[in-house]
C-alpha cells in the first residue's frame, strides 16, 4: 500500500515539474530576449543635452542619418486562414544591431524637425550613435542615469543598442507610446565618459487608419541627466 502512495506521489510530482522545466528550457531556448522597459524618472533633470540644435548634437557625437521604410508584401504565414494569402512587412529593419547605415543621407539637427516622407500612411527611420563625454560645460556626468526623450509627430518606436524594450499588456513606460505622446526611453542607470549608445527611431504617419494629410517630423529629441 504505501509504495502504491509512494508510487502516486512521485508521478504527481513528474507531471508538477514537467511544464516548469519545459517552460524553463523554451526561456533558456529563446535568442534575444527582450528586454523589459524601464520607467523613467519623474524628478526635474540635472542637465539637458537638446539633439535639435548643432551643439546639442556635437555634445554627444551625434550625427542623424534618415531613410524611408517602405511596406512590402509577402506570402502568408503558416497557419493563416484561408483566403489569407498575404502578409507585408516594412524593409529596412534598421533598428537591428550592426545595421549599415553607411549608404544614408546625413541630416543636421535642425533638421530633425523637418517634414519628411509623402504623407498620408508613410513611415520613416532615423539613427544616429551617442557618445556619453566626461563634461558637457561644467556639467560632470559620470554616474549620472540618461533618458533619451523622443517625441515623434505623430508615432514612435525607439530601439536601443538593437533591442526595443517593451512589455506586452501593459502601456510601455518607455520606447512604445501613442499618438502624439514623448518616449522616455533609460539608456543607462549609470553612466561613465566613452559608453556608446546606438539609437534607432521608426517613425510612423497617423492615425494610420485616417491616412492624414501631413507628414512625420519630431517635435523633441533631448537626453536627460539624473543625480
Amino acid at each position: 500500500m504505501r509504495k502504491n502512495d509512494l508510487g502516486r506521489l512521485l508521478g504527481c510530482a513528474a507531471l508538477v515539474l514537467l511544464p516548469v522545466m519545459m517552460a524553463t528550457s523554451a526561456v533558456a531556448q529563446a535568442p534575444n530576449p527582450v528586454p523589459p522597459p524601464q520607467i523613467p524618472p519623474t524628478l526635474v533633470p540635472a542637465h539637458v543635452v537638446n539633439l535639435m540644435t548643432a551643439d546639442g548634437a556635437a555634445a554627444l557625437g551625434a550625427q542623424w542619418k534618415t531613410m524611408e521604410a517602405k511596406i512590402v508584401e509577402g506570402p502568408a504565414l503558416q497557419g493563416a486562414m484561408p483566403g489569407y494569402k498575404t502578409s507585408y512587412d516594412i524593409a529596412p529593419h534598421a533598428g537591428e544591431a550592426n545595421f549599415d547605415d553607411s549608404s544614408w543621407p546625413t541630416i543636421d539637427a535642425k533638421g530633425l524637425g523637418d517634414r519628411r516622407g509623402g504623407g498620408k500612411v508613410s513611415f520613416l527611420w532615423y539613427r544616429t550613435s551617442l557618445t556619453i563625454p566626461a563634461k558637457i560645460g561644467d556639467f560632470d556626468t559620470a554616474g549620472a542615469k540618461v533618458v533619451l526623450t523622443a517625441y515623434v509627430d505623430d508615432y514612435a518606436e525607439v530601439w536601443l543598442n538593437g533591442q526595443m524594450p517593451r512589455r506586452a499588456g501593459l502601456t510601455s513606460p518607455a520606447t512604445i507610446q501613442g499618438f502624439n505622446i514623448p518616449n522616455r526611453v533609460v539608456l543607462a542607470d549609470s553612466v561613465k565618459a566613452g559608453d556608446k549608445f546606438q539609437i534607432a527611431i521608426f517613425g510612423i504617419n497617423g492615425p494610420i487608419s485616417v491616412a492624414p494629410p501631413n507628414f512625420v517630423f519630431f517635435r523633441q529629441a533631448s537626453v536627460e541627466f539624473y543625480k
